[in-house]
């Protein structure tokens, strides 16, 4: 109950604050265009030169939005739009009274370096979503689409644009053709479309805006101002045709007598996608056979945990609109509520096969390592009325693992499914923009699994509803979802599922749950609510709480990490609007979080307090201080006993020089002390970056963490002596990786990346323990070491003798482990006409086991320089038919 009164007295702190703000009111910018008429279309090369575009007037007046809000900018900005049936014609002079300091640094597609201008469409006017184009003084495009109003920004939407741009006395001009076929509008006869513009002027760092928005006015495109004077332009139906190749070549080190790793693999696939316009607002994207492959590989990285590691996803067809299709469980302003969780995690499809033969001594086993996507297909856009619409449809195939036995005969046994995955989703604007609902549906059903299999789920249905209400300008908002999920399958399989690590309905202590083998089907509820404010002022807040009942289940086709959680978070921030003598802005903030099981014990709560700082001279600093007097966990023990973890604080802090300089360096260290010195924890990340030249980068970013837990968990023993045993450890982990990357642009449509990553990761453990007192408030009283007259260490197999009888009474592996590994890409695409592009791949991996008596960079020698690595190398060509 303090803890509610304690957050009911924060709010009523805040609002009293916000008393003394005022909404300031902005005045709303509209253009008006004009259609081209008998005049000839502009001739896209930077030059504004073209007669047409005396049709219409300049539109000027940028104010500058950072880093001194509503005041004149450096240098002004003016630009000129025109349209025809099929085009929009956009033409910018950027005045530069120096224009030989004109940054014009080079980058692939949506680089965003150097000085550049921007512009953004909301043709739908649904003041939520809108179309960016960006063109930088060197003529490197970028484009994004913008959702949640300003909120998301993706970088993956690549629609077919031209722009040039052009350096002369004066400073520099760009000319834009974007067909209206990549932009999204109603049919109405004469349309009006939110627009905003934005110039980076890189010498100052500072950004100027066409249309004014204050610093502390929530959202983006909600703000924008208006585009007139389209009139009679007719919505265009996409028709866009894909067809690919790909040719790769693997070769790796052979295996003695084993026919299936002979040294090297060939294949040629070829595939096709499409993108069809049922209407100017809803697309199709079909694909057939679809490459999936990804240039940039997942970074190493190693849990102790127990839990899964979340990764982005990077494959085009599921990236694409992939706004529509999130459902995030419980994101938050305060952070910590499992952000990651959703409904839909794109990762899921087209999965690694996750069963695997049994098989003998002396058999061989030729396991696929990916299960390939039979055919997808994706339905989605957002009308003009409002109406964000997707659903998608996959099915994979069914894969099978070859075994191969000493008598040279074979056998098949399946290791994947066939699979049908699917997603819909649905969302609705209304009360003029300012509030949403929406909802969501996935199933996935698995056909005819055999018997080695019926550890998965033969189906699994999640659908959830969600909403948000925003008013007084959008400063405050209350938003909140709800989600259910129903899994079915063999009693094997619910079994398994309770006793995951998401779930360990099996530990011991726990009243509300229970394992029981003779079910076959679970269901669970999540959701989330909260209410904050965002704009007018100084200060913003968010509080909320957020839960997970014990039988949520997303994982067939979303992202969860644990359930049977129930989590209260309240944020607090304040910010500087304006800049001073030593700051460009300063931020700090508060925290505070709080969380129980469904049996009612409160497992946690901590604090709070961070700042972060935008220099004068362009540097940015942060730091941060945590402190958690309360922690349990239901999951340290994998199914033992709830555990109390010991007080512990923590504090992390970062700094990263100007950005613009040609050399710039970055530094980050975190660490973490229990009170007792029970867990102490150091992770330190330095580097730099350097651009010699405006068509090189080179970035490494080495980095070292360290872990000492006294209490690792290493594995269960049922009975030993009459009782069970939680067995733990003393673990001593070191941690070394370096990030090292090289760009050379020989221009926006040639480029030659490289990006390659040694990592190494090396555990020791020691003072093995088993725990006696899970809960006791003194932390060596939670449990009982063994003596070193207790264990002994023999051919890798450590064995404990409780009572000096001379009889072991259990053993368990040598826990010890040293994981080496070297990853690397080297890519070359160009981009040889818009929308088609070839990319010639070279991949290494070298993933090894080291010896974990040895030292960290010994050991990465031994085990990286002189082995032969995994070689991967790729050929991949596309062309892209418009119709």
């Amino acid at each position: 109950m303090k803890y509610a009164v304690l957050a009911f007295a924060t709010l009523l702190f805040i609002s009293k604050s916000q008393a003394q703000d005022t909404t300031e009111v902005v005045v709303k910018k509209t253009y008006t265009t004009h259609d081209l008429g008998e005049y000839a279309a502009p001739t896209i090369n930077g030059v504004l030169e073209d007669e047409a575009w005396n049709l219409v007037e300049w539109a000027g007046d940028y104010i500058e939005w950072q880093p001194d809000e509503n005041t004149p900018p450096s240098h002004q900005t003016k630009f000129k739009i025109l349209y025809d049936s099929k085009n929009l014609y956009i033409g910018v002079r950027c005045y530069d009274d120096e224009p030989d300091k004109i940054v014009k640094r080079l980058s692939r597609r949506d680089g965003f370096d150097g000085d550049w201008v921007e512009f953004n469409i909301d043709s739908y006017f649904d003041k939520r979503t809108a179309f960016s184009f960006t063109i930088t003084a060197a003529g490197v495009k970028g484009d994004e689409f913008i959702s949640n109003n300003g909120n998301n920004w993706d970088s993956s939407w690549n629609p077919i644009w031209y722009a040039k741009s052009h350096v002369d006395d004066e400073g520099w001009t760009a000319e834009l053709r974007i067909p209206l076929s990549q932009l999204k509008f109603g049919s109405a006869e004469e349309q009006v479309w939110g627009f905003q513009s934005t110039r980076r002027f890189f010498r100052d760092e500072e950004r100027s805006l066409w249309q004014r928005k204050p610093v502390d006015q929530p959202g983006w495109v909600s703000e924008f101002g208006e585009l007139h004077g389209l009139k009679n332009i007719e919505p265009q139906k996409q028709l866009e045709i894909q067809p690919y190749t790909v040719t790769n070549t693997e070769t790796y080190e052979a295996e003695e007598n084993n026919p299936f790793r002979d040294g090297s693999e060939n294949n040629l696939t070829v595939g096709l996608d499409a993108k069809i316009g049922i209407t100017n607002d809803l697309t199709l994207d079909l694909t057939v056979n679809p490459d999936f492959g990804q240039v940039d590989a997942d970074p190493s990285a190693i849990a102790l945990d127990g839990f899964q590691i979340f990764f982005q996803e990077r494959r085009p067809f599921f990236v694409e609109n992939k706004n529509i299709f999130d459902f995030s469980v419980s994101q938050s302003q305060a952070g910590n509520t499992f952000g990651s969780d959703n409904i839909f995690y794109s990762r899921r499809i087209g999965r690694s096969p996750q069963g695997y033969p049994n098989t003998s001594d002396g058999e061989f086993v030729n396991q696929p390592d990916n299960t390939p996507i039979i055919g997808a297909a994706k339905f989605s856009g957002k009308t003009k009325d409002g109406w964000a619409i997707g659903v998608l449809e996959s099915v994979t195939a069914q894969r099978t693992a070859t075994i191969l036995n000493g008598n040279g005969d074979t056998r098949k046994e399946m290791v994947e499914p066939l699979t049908n995955y699917f997603v819909g989703r649905l969302q609705k604007d209304f009360n003029e923009r300012n509030s949403y609902i929406g909802g969501i549906f996935t199933a996935t059903n698995r056909e005819n699994l055999p018997e080695q299999l019926n550890f998965l789920h033969d189906a699994a249905y999640t659908g959830g509803l969600d909403f948000k209400h925003q008013w007084a300008n959008r400063d405050w908002y209350v938003g909140g979802n709800i989600t259910l999920s129903h899994v079915r399958g063999s009693e094997e399989a619910i079994t398994n599922t309770q006793e995951s690590i998401t779930h360990l309905f099996g530990r011991v202590g726990a009243d509300h749950v229970a394992v029981d083998s003779t079910r076959t089907s679970l269901t669970g509820t999540g959701g989330n609510v909260q209410i904050g404010k965002i704009g007018n002022g100084h200060w913003r807040f968010e509080s909320g709480a957020t839960w997970r009942s014990p039988e949520l289940e997303l994982n067939d086709i979303g992202f969860q990490r644990q359930s049977d959680d129930v989590r209260h978070y309240t944020w607090i921030g304040y910010q500087t609007l304006k800049p001073d003598s030593t700051f460009r802005r300063v931020g700090i903030n508060y925290n505070h979080w709080s969380a129980w099981d469904f049996q009612g014990n409160h497992n946690y709560m901590q604090f709070n307090t961070n700042s972060w700082q935008n220099w004068k001279g362009n540097w940015n600093t942060n730091i941060g201080f945590n402190y958690a007097p309360i922690q349990y966990s239901n999951f340290a023990l994998r199914g033992g006993p709830r555990l109390r973890q010991s007080p512990w604080m923590s504090f992390w802090n970062s700094i990263n020089t100007d950005n613009r300089k040609k050399m710039r360096f970055s530094f980050f260290h975190n660490g973490r002390k229990a009170l007792d010195n029970s867990i102490k924890t150091y992770y330190v990340e330095g580097g730099f970056v350097y651009q010699p030249i405006n068509a090189l980068r080179v970035s490494a970013f080495p980095s070292l963490q360290i872990n000492n837990d006294q209490l690792q968990f290493i594995n269960n023993f049922d009975d030993v002596n009459g009782s069970p045993r939680y067995l733990n450890g003393e673990i001593d982990q070191r941690t070394l990786s370096m990030s090292v990357r090289l760009n050379y642009t020989i221009n926006p449509n040639l480029t030659i990346q490289y990006w390659g990553q040694p990592f190494i990761s090396r555990g020791r453990y020691s003072n093995f323990k088993h725990i006696t007192d899970p809960v006791a408030k003194t932390f060596e009283d939670r449990f009982v070491q063994y003596t070193p007259e207790q264990t002994s260490l023999a051919d890798g197999t450590y064995a404990i003798d409780e009572d000096l009888d001379g009889v072991t009474d259990f053993s368990f592996d040598n826990p010890d482990f040293s994981f080496v590994q070297f990853r690397s890409n080297l890519v070359i695409r160009w981009e040889y006409i818009p929308g088609s592009e070839i990319f010639l791949v070279w991949s290494q991996d070298v993933s090894r086991s080291g010896d974990p008596t040895n030292g960290l960079l010994s050991s990465l020698g031994d085990n990286i320089f002189g082995q032969k690595p995994q070689n991967i190398f790729l050929l991949k060509a596309t062309y892209r038919f418009v119709l």
